[in-house]
């Protein structure tokens, strides 16, 4: 994947209609990785005097709510594109004028993080949803102070595997679009201008008792935005194929049917700017100043 491509089985205005579409709930998945991922912040001594949460309604509400209580005297940003999520998130995170939680602490910014305005920027299950994710990722790093550091998860290449295998054995169009590999986000946080990227992963294994149960959490978590994917609606007969099928080849030794969620953590600095010598240079007043403060002797 080089600097300038997008997800190649990634139809765009599918993501459009998803964005404006999803229900307005944090799924139980996303919280759960939320969870896991907040584990990893215990190695991490930097504690941010200003943080971001990118995609907070969707991303885990009860996560937020978490980050907030460890990081009580920080100011955060609640970065929702949507508008419908935003005012969602007012509704469910601010706090009333007359609470006295209101008069200290940290500030709840419901807007962007300025450029260069936070320590953290905290992004929970939103990069496999993105149509363009290195320009994403560009926005996330032009957000961070130098020195401050990303931390996000995302779906990786053997999610619902099992299902993609059905799809295909049954000669159907893909099941879902192709998920980007850890190493290739690595690649792209690099190329983006992050520094010293920390990529791991892990199998998630989950069971459900009935086809209607699997398929309604996967209707939770997200679409199918694959080009190739069935073009119209599929009616009763299809979907009783779809859950007779679902049984017949996902169903495991103890008689529940089996699903795989490949899960990508991703942690990356935001280093001082390098200037690159040529004959003639230039290089913004941002740059120029954290170049600068970077050299100051330590006192």
């Amino acid at each position: 994947m080089t600097n300038t491509s997008r997800p190649p089985t990634l139809d765009p205005q599918a993501v459009s209609r998803w964005q404006k579409t999803a229900p307005l709930v944090s799924p139980w998945l996303h919280e759960e990785v939320a969870s896991r991922m907040q584990d990893r912040l215990q190695w991490i001594k930097l504690q941010p005097r200003a943080w971001a949460h990118w995609g907070a309604v969707r991303g885990g509400l009860a996560a937020h709510a978490q980050l907030a209580k460890n990081y009580p005297d920080s100011a955060c940003f609640i970065a929702e594109v949507q508008q419908e999520r935003l005012q969602e998130a007012i509704k469910i995170i601010a706090k009333p004028w007359w609470n006295p939680k209101q008069w200290r602490g940290g500030v709840t910014h419901f807007e962007m993080p300025p450029q260069g305005s936070v320590d953290m920027l905290w992004a929970n299950m939103a990069l496999h949803e993105s149509s363009d994710p290195q320009a994403l990722l560009a926005q996330w790093h032009r957000a961070l102070k130098v020195d401050g550091f990303l931390m996000f998860s995302c779906l990786g290449p053997d999610t619902a595997r099992e299902l993609r295998e059905l799809y295909a054995q049954l000669g159907w169009p893909p099941a879902g679009h192709e998920l980007t590999d850890m190493h290739d986000w690595g690649d792209m946080l690099v190329q983006t201008g992050f520094a010293e990227p920390v990529m791991d992963m892990e199998r998630i294994s989950l069971t459900y008792e009935t086809p209607a149960r699997l398929l309604q959490e996967l209707a939770e978590l997200g679409r199918n935005f694959h080009p190739a994917r069935f073009p119209a609606l599929r009616g009763r007969v299809w979907k009783a194929r779809l859950e007779q099928a679902i049984i017949e080849r996902l169903t495991g030794n103890d008689g529940r049917l089996t699903l795989t969620f490949e899960v990508i953590y991703g942690h990356a600095l935001k280093a001082a700017p390098k200037l690159r010598v040529s004959p003639l240079s230039s290089v913004s007043v941002a740059d120029m100043r954290s170049m600068l403060q970077g050299q100051r002797p330590q006192g």
